[in-house]
C-alpha cells in the first residue's frame, strides 16, 4: 500500500493592518514566507502554502540564505546551486508563483541593515498582505535572526524614507509566525490551524525535491525526526519520507482545539494533519473576520 501511495506522489502535477477596506471583494491574497534556509518553510508550512495556491493567492517562498554549509560532504558554491535548483522544483510542486534564493552564506545571517532592507524590499515588491516568518528563539542562529530580520522590517515597510527604491506599503500586513517546539522564554501559540489533509501529499512531494536536506543532512544530523536508516530506492524513499512527515503532521491535541474554533466541530474532528501560525505582536492586529477573510479556506 506504501508502495502505490508513494509511486502517486510522483505524478502529482507540477505548477510552472488589514481591515475590511484593504482588501477588497475577489482581490488576490498575496503571501510572503521569509525564513533562514531552502526547506525551511516546506516542513513548517508547505501544505498551507499549497492550499493557498490551489485557491488562487499568490505566494511567494524567501530562504534568506543559499544554504551553501547545509551538507557534511560538499559545500560552498555546488552545494548552493544544488539547492536552489532543489528550491525550484518543490516550489513547483507547491503550486507556488516563486521560491527565491537569497545569495548570503548558510550559518552567517546576522541581522544587520543591509539584510533587514532585502527583508523590507521582498515584502514590499509583494505588496503582502501576509507575511510569514520564523520565531527569534531557535536552536539555530540563522532561524533566530531570520525571525528577527523579518520583526525589524514589521513597522518600517510602510515607512516612505526607509528603502526609498521600493515604494512602502499602504497597509501594515498580518505578521505571522511559523510553528516550533520552543518553550523559553515563551511556547509557540497555535492562533491559527490550518487542516492539511488535502496537500499532505503535495508537502511531502514538494520535500522529497529537497533530496539534500531530507535523505542526506537532516538524517546525518538526526532533525526533523529523520534518522541514518535512510532507502536508497526512490519510491521506497518517498515512502519513508510520507511516513515521517505525516507523523510530524499529526494533528495536536491543542490544535484540534483551535481546528474546531475555525472548521467547526465536525470538520475540526474530522482532520488528521495540520499547520499552526502564531500572530505576531508586530503588524496588523487581525479581527477574526480579517483571518477568514486571509485565509479563504476557513470561510465558512
Amino acid at each position: 500500500m506504501k508502495k502505490v501511495l508513494a509511486i502517486s506522489l510522483f505524478l502529482l502535477p507540477l505548477f510552472s493592518l488589514q481591515t475590511k477596506a484593504q482588501v477588497k471583494e475577489g482581490s488576490k491574497i498575496r503571501v510572503i514566507a521569509i525564513f533562514a534556509h531552502p526547506d525551511d518553510a516546506d516542513s513548517r508550512m508547505g501544505g498551507t502554502a499549497a492550499l493557498f495556491a490551489k485557491m488562487g493567492a499568490a505566494v511567494k517562498f524567501v530562504s534568506l540564505t543559499n544554504g551553501d554549509a547545509g551538507s557534511y560532504n560538499e559545500g560552498g558554491g555546488t552545494l548552493a546551486m544544488r539547492r536552489r535548483e532543489e528550491a525550484r522544483r518543490a516550489g513547483e510542486r507547491y503550486g507556488i508563483e516563486e521560491y527565491q534564493v537569497l545569495d548570503n552564506h548558510d550559518g552567517e545571517l546576522i541581522p544587520d541593515l543591509n539584510t533587514r532592507k532585502q527583508v523590507i524590499r521582498a515584502i514590499r515588491e509583494w505588496d503582502a498582505d501576509i507575511v510569514v516568518g520564523l520565531r527569534p528563539n531557535d536552536y539555530h542562529p540563522d532561524h533566530r535572526n531570520a525571525g528577527k530580520l523579518v520583526q525589524d522590517a514589521s513597522f518600517m515597510v510602510v515607512v516612505p524614507n526607509v528603502v526609498t527604491d521600493a515604494p512602502s506599503l499602504k497597509k501594515n500586513p498580518l505578521f505571522l509566525y511559523m510553528a516550533d517546539h520552543f518553550q523559553k522564554p515563551n511556547p509557540f501559540t497555535h492562533d491559527i490551524v490550518i487542516g492539511i489533509d488535502e496537500t499532505i501529499d503535495q508537502k511531502v512531494a514538494g520535500l522529497n525535491e529537497h533530496v539534500s536536506q531530507m535523505y542526506e543532512w537532516l538524517p546525518w544530523t538526526r532533525q526533523l525526526g529523520l534518522d541514518a536508516t535512510v532507502p536508497t530506492d526512490s519510491i521506497q524513499r518517498i515512502a519513508w519520507l510520507k511516513e515521517r512527515m505525516e507523523k510530524r503532521s499529526e494533528v495536536s491535541p491543542a490544535q484540534r482545539a483551535v481546528l474546531k474554533k475555525w472548521y467547526g466541530n465536525k470538520m475540526g474532528n474530522a482532520f488528521k494533519y495540520a499547520e499552526s501560525f502564531e500572530i505576531a505582536e508586530y503588524g496588523s492586529q487581525p479581527t477574526e473576520a480579517d483571518i477568514r477573510r486571509l485565509f479563504p479556506m476557513l470561510r465558512q
